[in-house]
């Protein structure tokens, strides 16, 4: 009776524990902004930061790397990610430097009191470089992006980045964001509306937009927002990387595509799949060949722009 139950409780062990996730995080570093020079942080002497691998059993370097940042006892914001492979994990890279231009901008010309609206990455890292209210502050993981072959595990990865990035996120700002996705999934009008009735009052509002929202929203909407992307090397000839462009556009019948610097010798570009993708507000935010430019958008009014984030104004 006593093995029985033994190895009862046992087997509750392993039904209710969780199972690990197939990476860890590994601390490497951490200090001010002096301690990470090449980061360019001198405009945020206040933040506390710590630069983690991603590390991967079986794995001999680290598949990505990134570095958070916090002001006194405020849960962890990522600042910065490097993905060192071709999968995609839990979001695509982006440039710091872009990223601290649009916060001087933003704490430049807007008023303490506006409210900013972004995907909810983008908008705890503004909140925290610009100290301007957003409309979302939790991490969200939203929608949850790993290999495939990790997608069996998406449950325990999502309660292991809570627990980790330290968020809870309430049903509120859950509808909320539902809310903000489904305008920029619609036409430029509606989407606008959609936007300031968010804001609920006649308050100063921005949007800002980054060009990876594209495969974001187009994995929540797929059937809205048609996305594909390929990471392309920067080479002296510009000419021969057009006509590749050209070629994918017409052998795979997408409507238009966009740019990304990813890095100085990298590039990514992000296909829409057709005519209905690029009449959603998002679409007509960015700059996409053979299509309006970002700033003959009647329904937001285009205010700042930084390599890949577009700033527009909500009337």
């Amino acid at each position: 009776m006593t093995g029985g139950l033994v190895l009862l409780g046992w087997f509750a062990y392993l039904w209710f524990s969780p199972v690990p996730v197939p990476y860890q995080y590994e601390l490497v570093k951490e200090g001010d902004n002096k301690a990470f020079p090449e980061l360019e942080l001198d405009a945020w002497p206040d933040l506390q930061l710590k630069q983690y691998n991603v590390s991967v059993e079986g794995v001999d370097k680290p598949i990505a790397a990134f570095t958070l940042a916090q002001k006194g006892n405020t849960s962890p914001v990522l600042l910065d990610w490097k993905n060192n492979t071709h999968e995609v994990l839990h979001t695509l890279d982006w440039k710091l430097s872009e990223l601290s231009a649009v916060a001087t901008a933003i704490s430049k010309h807007t008023s303490k009191d506006a409210l900013i609206l972004s995907w909810w990455d983008t908008s705890r890292q503004i909140n925290l470089l610009t100290g301007r209210e957003t409309l979302f502050t939790s991490h969200m993981n939203e929608p949850l992006v790993v290999p495939l072959d990790w997608a069996g595990q998406s449950g325990d990865i999502k309660a292991h980045e809570s627990k980790f990035w330290q968020s809870s996120v309430s049903q509120q700002e859950r509808d909320q964001f539902e809310q903000f996705t489904q305008a920029l999934t619609a036409t430029p009008e509606e989407g606008a509306a959609k936007l300031r009735a968010l804001v609920g009052s006649p308050r100063e509002a921005y949007i800002v937009v980054h060009t990876t929202d594209l495969y974001k929203l187009g994995l929540i909407y797929p059937d809205k927002l048609g996305v594909a992307y390929q990471n392309l090397p920067l080479t002296g000839n510009m000419h021969g990387m057009i006509n590749q462009m050209k070629v994918q556009l017409k052998n795979n019948d997408f409507d238009t595509y966009t740019l990304q610097s990813i890095t100085d010798s990298e590039i990514r570009v992000f296909f829409l799949s057709d005519a209905q993708s690029s009449e959603t507000l998002l679409a007509q935010m960015l700059p996409f060949t053979e299509k309006d430019a970002p700033l003959e958008l009647k329904a937001l009014q285009l205010m700042y722009q930084s390599g890949s984030y577009w700033v527009f104004n909500i009337p």
